[in-house]
């Protein structure tokens, strides 16, 4: 089975940063080539995800610049990658938008991850295309659709790739986007009503600079809060691996929370407030705590220490979100997807000839 794998052509393979979609594109494509399956990813050209690559586009662009051209140029892309992979691939895997509008036109069987989370709009778009096999990233998510062919898959990661760090220094850590649906300014609220000094790491996105401005570079001193800029892996499994918590005070619905399973990964517990996926994502007591304020969580800060151990929680992750079981569920999916097809083709039999 040959799969192809296609990306917003914005962001490397995997991201040197930001990038959760591309973070689960490299892992999924690197699962799947582990257990014996083709895999070609539709990219750009700065990506180094170990498969065979191809791409229009040779360099990133990230932060987009221009609305109407990054959507033409996604648009390009997808078009591109889409005539090219029908001739060889047996699945198309999209996981950007403008590639579905093709899936009216083409045989070869189509997979979509919902990677944004629920809006109405969006929704309309994805019942025009019932043929399309939907995988949604959470329950949470899933729940709120309504098509024909629809799955969810949680995420899954490479545990190689994050070291387990059984002593943990006295701070508090926060990775995401720095932006008021993260959460940000609140996890600077807990850290100063708990007393711990707060390590915050993420992108500054043009849109939010004046909440950065405002909210948070005011609280930052570099010593009790100390803002670290952006974070790659290495930086992930220092900034995740050393903190006794990751704070995740989330203000949306988040789909998933690909950030939460990096710190269980690095033996490090989520204190998260409800939002979407959350409850899916964290296992209360075991790999963190969800709580319904953020005054919930100072109040466990309290009791830290003695709730959990690292190596649980890392195991914790092992059983839930490896990327071994995610690439099979995908690869059980893909199966479904191609026996799918061959049942509709026999049983619409041959077509009749137009005179």
């Amino acid at each position: 089975m040959r799969i192809a794998l296609i990306a917003p052509p914005f962001i490397p393979v995997p991201p040197k940063e930001y990038g959760g979609t591309e973070l689960f594109l490299a892992r999924l494509a690197e699962g799947l080539k582990r257990h014996g399956i083709e895999v070609v990813v539709y990219c750009n050209g700065q990506s180094t995800v170990d498969v065979e690559k191809r791409w229009v586009y040779p360099q990133s662009e990230w932060p987009i610049t221009g609305e109407v051209y990054a959507n033409l140029k996604d648009i390009n892309h997808t078009a591109w990658a889409i005539r090219d992979a029908m001739l060889d691939c047996d699945i198309i895997h999209l996981n950007n938008l403008p590639g579905l509008a093709h899936s009216r036109f083409i045989d070869t069987p189509f997979v979509y991850t919902v990677h944004h989370p629920y809006d109405p709009g969006l929704s309309v778009f994805y019942e025009s295309y019932p043929k399309v096999q939907y995988v949604t990233i959470s329950e949470f998510q899933r729940k709120r659709e309504t098509m024909p062919h629809m799955r969810t898959i949680h995420h899954g990661l490479d545990l190689s790739l994050y070291q387990l760090r059984e002593r943990k220094q006295t701070y508090l850590s926060f990775l995401g986007r720095i932006a008021p649906i993260k959460g940000t300014h609140l996890a600077i609220q807990i850290a100063k009503k708990a007393g711990i000094p707060l390590k915050l790491a993420g992108e500054v996105q043009p849109v939010f600079r004046d909440y950065f401005e405002r909210e948070i570079k005011p609280h930052l001193d570099g010593r009790f809060i100390e803002y670290v800029g952006s974070a790659d892996l290495a930086a992930k499994n220092e900034l995740l691996g050393n903190s006794m918590a990751m704070l995740f005070p989330v203000q949306w619905d988040e789909p998933f929370g690909l950030v939460m399973i990096e710190a269980m990964a690095c033996g490090t517990p989520v204190l998260a407030l409800r939002g979407g996926a959350v409850e899916e994502v964290v296992r209360d007591g075991v790999s963190g705590w969800v709580g319904r304020s953020w005054k919930d969580l100072v109040r466990r800060l309290r009791t830290l220490t003695t709730d959990f151990v690292p190596a649980q929680v890392r195991e914790y992750v092992q059983q839930e979100f490896s990327v071994d079981r995610m690439a099979r569920d995908y690869a059980d999916c893909y199966c479904e997807c191609v026996k799918r097809k061959i049942t509709a083709t026999a049983t619409a039999g041959p077509r009749r000839a137009i005179a």
